[in-house]
């Protein structure tokens, strides 16, 4: 079923350019990853990565596709842009102008995200400065310096060359989104985490072959990693789906409507973008706080370990938040029932219009609040207890569900490429993804 559905890929040229761009764009993408930083020394920046591992610098390393590590061209990745993203966002609740913009349609969203690039290269300047001076001050624990030509010249450069990567990775995104198949942002993110999978694999064996994990341990990892990716793609097919009814009209000569569908409303309407976007908010400043020499920054810094409570109470809290935020964003209820009520359609027992829309707010807020502690759950939760068995922090929650969630929504792309081409699903008729019938 699988080859069956590769073989109908290739029948659409048009899916098929679309698959080949998206490809070559994560292909330079990955080679731009091993594009150094002027003025690094390399195997000093190594040795300092090793004696990082499970902190957050893991996580952004993970997050960055392991570019942070060889600190490349794109070592701040899409982080910036994510960032941006959210300020815009949270600012289009409040600021008027903004607000108008967003209800301009096309026109409006064009401008938003040109605020939103600009907003992408000042933080990728501040954050570029933050990061050449912390590296000045850094050293392998042999004691090498990590920079080898300290200076002004250097914080120049590699603010010029950081800003100048994450506004490349920017355009890449965004072009995998318009010419492309699926979410440039997240194909961009899921590309670095799959990338880092092999080695997080080797050291995993190595560690089985030194000793230093049992197969015993290994089972309950396997295990637990297979319960997590079947509750993942089971919450995200899952649905509340609202019963709506057409009223008969006459049109002409003829009777239209009188029948009966439902609103699809899923669970977690925000999909990965609630970890990703509080993966962003807590590592801007916390990556700040690990490069800046000062006992209050280095407290700040201990505190944001990815073992420790406030930074799982933290990490949860934007999760929720952005749960809610995202949803109430993308999902417009006043917008739904004034359609609905245009079409004829109607939800038994409640009366179209205001009711309608509060009663489909009060419904999307009890299943959204569902999802908020699932996504919690599944990123937390592993992770915790997978640092209890000391394995690699490539296997944690957030990133299985990044790469579950981003692959579901990819391969949901395709299919309905496919499908509006009268063609069978990507895994054929009795693979079709349950939440796409």
């Amino acid at each position: 079923m699988i080859q069956s559905g590769f073989q109908n890929i290739l029948k659409l040229p048009e899916l098929k350019k679309k698959l080949i761009i998206t490809l070559a764009l994560l292909f330079i993408y990955r080679v731009g990853v091993h594009v150094p930083t002027p003025g690094i020394d390399a195997a000093a920046l190594a040795s300092f990565f090793d004696s990082t591992r499970g902190t957050l610098f893991a996580m952004f390393n993970m997050f960055s596709g392991g570019a942070l590590e060889n600190l490349s061209v794109f070592a701040l990745g899409i982080m910036p842009y994510i960032s941006a993203s959210i300020i815009l966002q949270l600012m289009t609740v409040v600021v008027p102008h903004l607000e108008q913009l967003s209800k301009e349609g096309e026109h409006g969203r064009k401008k938003i995200t040109q605020y939103t690039r600009y907003g992408t290269v000042v933080l990728s300047i501040i954050q570029g400065f933050g990061i050449s001076v912390g590296l000045e001050a850094m050293a392998s624990p042999a004691g090498a310096p990590v920079v080898m030509y300290p200076g002004w010249g250097f914080r120049i450069v590699t603010v010029i060359t950081l800003t100048a990567g994450t506004a490349f990775i920017m355009w890449l995104g965004e072009q995998i989104t318009e010419r492309g198949i699926g979410n440039g942002i997240s194909l961009i993110i899921f590309a670095g985490i799959v990338a880092r999978m092999p080695t997080a694999i080797g050291n995993t064996l190595r560690l089985v072959s030194t000793g230093e994990m049992g197969i015993f341990t290994i089972i309950i990892l396997i295990v637990l990693m297979v319960i997590v990716i079947a509750c993942i793609i089971f919450m995200e097919q899952s649905q509340r789906r609202i019963p709506v009814q057409y009223a008969k009209r006459m049109v002409g000569r003829k009777m239209y409507g009188g029948q009966t569908s439902y609103l699809p409303l899923k669970i977690n309407t925000a999909g990965v973008i609630p970890p990703i976007f509080a993966s962003s908010i807590i590592m801007f400043p916390a990556t700040i706080a690990n490069f800046i020499d000062l006992p209050l920054m280095k407290s700040v810094a201990a505190a944001m370990h990815p073992e420790t409570i406030i930074y799982n109470l933290i990490y949860i809290g934007f999760i929720v938040f952005f749960c809610f935020f995202y949803t109430a964003v993308t999902f417009n209820t006043d917008d739904v029932a004034e359609r609905m009520k245009k079409n004829g359609g109607y939800i038994p027992g409640i009366r179209p219009g205001k009711k309608t829309a509060e009663y489909i707010d009060k419904v999307l807020t009890r299943i959204t609040l569902g999802g908020a502690i699932y996504v919690s759950l599944v990123c937390v939760l592993p992770t915790m207890l997978m640092a209890k068995f000391n394995v690699p922090f490539y296997f944690g929650g957030t990133a299985l569900l990044i790469v579950v969630g981003v692959a579901i929504d990819t391969v949901s792309q395709i299919e309905s490429h496919m499908i509006s081409r009268n063609y069978e699903g990507f895994l054929g008729k009795s693979g079709t993804i349950k939440g796409r019938r």
